[in-house]
């Protein structure tokens, strides 16, 4: 229907209806007049024009003015790049000099503007991170037009401050340190190893450790370190229950794992099931009490260290707890990559705490949420896991960490309250291995007693997924990058006992 003829029939109706190209349409109040709606119609169209204006001259004079490196995009990168791009680290090259950057310069734009580049996998649909690593529009902007131009050096004089030295301590200096006293050596051409590091505290009192810091000797062998806490009463069955997050493989016949090397893998014919937010403990071996600060023969877990994680930090009056005559164990997973180290690599990884200087009020649990019992078929471009965990009391959710390996495709945390309701809490669509990220929340989520956490992931196990070992066999647990797991790990804080 023509505009003007539309006009004619709602005044004559005298119930007017908003005019949308769709067909879209809402109702007025009888008593708006045809000469207010027509005003309020024109007020948005120039909104919306003004708006588009401004966005266009935004983009316009961000183009027209000089962008340079030393100026305008050294600031961006050494805030949101520096850490992984710096000597000698993770990244396949560093950003903090002019002649290295404008190396690369085509690569940093495609994968800047992709936004690709720093790594976020969160949906922002769900959860407000306090760690978001997403470039705003303007800085996205004031790197492709830098390329664009040249990619100029400016004047060095305009270079902020460099970032931290890599050997500096992101926690700051700490109060305590754990080191190894002998470097271990990853042979060329060696499959994955998993080492167990034993440190005797010798603490006379309870410790609570606010900060601390894994930093590896070699980041090119050291695929992920988990530092575990393990109290007095721990110690006996430690092998096995290290978290309840890494089963352990011993002589029983009847034992699910197998031993090879020092890796332990489910067998193939073990019970299979997938839909663990359905099953037994949820899909997991163990059930561990919520809160459990290891009195029930379980370890606590202290830090942990992976490409992508940063050092685990907590806000005045939260803090982990080591009990008194404690050992910690770091569980260091060295991979060789398939064997494609053509010399050998040594290692001293170290560990950093740094204590609370007053008496905390809560203290914060890292926790697990797997499925231990999966199989994912050959060839399966899409198998679906799940895993579950009701909290046995009232909690604070404060961080999450999805975690699998080459195959892992996407997943969700979930949560269902007592009530009925479910919320999705995180939704990771691209699930990138070689970078495994912690969200934290921007606010403490509160979660009632007798929620139940439920962990949805899919896997790629077909010829389609390049990063995939061997599409033609099915694929259980294990501890080497070339078998999978299936992790929703978890923090929270409970408060303390008065």
């Amino acid at each position: 229907m023509p505009l003007l003829k539309e006009l004619e029939t709602l005044k004559q109706n005298r119930s007017y209806k908003h005019w949308a190209p769709n067909g879209a349409v809402r109702f007025l109040a009888r008593s708006e007049t045809l000469a207010s709606y027509l005003l309020k119609v024109f007020a948005v169209v120039i909104g919306i024009g003004l708006l588009l204006i401004s966005n266009t001259n935004h983009r316009s004079i961000a183009q027209n003015r000089e962008v340079t490196f030393s100026k305008d995009v050294a600031p961006i990168v050494y805030e949101h790049c520096a850490a992984c791009h710096r000597p000698d680290d993770i990244a396949p090259f560093s950003i903090l000099d002019y002649q290295d950057a404008v190396t690369f310069k085509d690569a940093i734009k495609q994968k800047v503007a992709a936004r690709e580049m720093p790594p976020w996998h969160a949906d922002p649909h769900y959860g407000e991170f306090a760690n978001a690593a997403r470039l705003t529009q303007q800085e996205i902007d004031t790197i492709v037009n830098w390329v664009a131009q040249g990619a100029k050096q400016g004047d060095p004089k305009d270079l902020p401050e460099l970032p931290k030295k890599i050997t500096d301590w992101e926690i700051g200096k700490p109060d305590y340190v754990l080191a190894m006293t002998q470097a271990y050596t990853v042979q060329a051409h060696s499959p994955d190893a998993y080492v167990y590091v034993t440190f005797p505290t010798k603490f006379k009192e309870d410790k609570w450790v606010q900060a601390a810091e894994i930093v590896p000797g070699n980041k090119r062998v050291v695929h992920h370190v988990i530092a575990h806490v393990l109290p007095p009463q721990a110690q006996t069955d430690a092998a096995k229950r290290l978290g309840g997050e890494f089963p352990q493989a011993d002589a029983n016949p009847s034992s699910l794992f197998y031993k090879q090397g020092s890796l332990s893998r489910m067998k193939m014919d073990a019970p299979v099931v997938d839909d663990g937010a359905n099953a037994a403990n949820g899909g997991s071996l163990f059930k561990r009490p919520t809160g459990d600060d290891g009195g029930a023969g379980y370890s606590i877990l202290l830090a942990s260290y992976a490409p992508g994680k940063g050092p685990d930090i907590y806000p005045d009056g939260t803090a982990k707890k080591i009990p008194a005559g404690s050992t910690v164990v770091l569980q260091i997973h060295y991979s060789g990559f398939h064997g494609s180290l053509d010399t050998p690599q040594k290692d001293q990884t170290i560990v950093g705490m740094i204590f609370a200087k007053s008496p905390p009020v809560k203290r914060a649990i890292t926790s697990t949420v797997p499925n231990h019992f999966f199989k994912i078929p050959a060839g399966a471009a899409n198998h679906q896991v799940t895993a579950a965990y009701t909290f046995d009391r009232d909690i604070e959710l404060i961080s999450y960490m999805p975690h699998m390996h080459l195959r892992g495709k996407d997943m969700r945390y979930e949560v269902v309250y007592p009530n009925g309701k479910r919320e999705t809490l995180l939704w990771v669509p691209r699930f990138q291995f070689n970078w495994q990220t912690v969200y934290r929340l921007k606010n403490p989520l509160p979660v009632p007693k007798g929620s139940k956490m439920i962990v949805t992931a899919h896997f790629d196990n077909s010829a389609k997924n390049r990063h995939n070992p061997d599409p033609a066999k099915a694929v259980r647990w294990g501890d080497p990058s070339y078998d999978e797991m299936m992790i929703g790990w978890i923090e929270y804080t409970v408060p303390l006992d008065k």
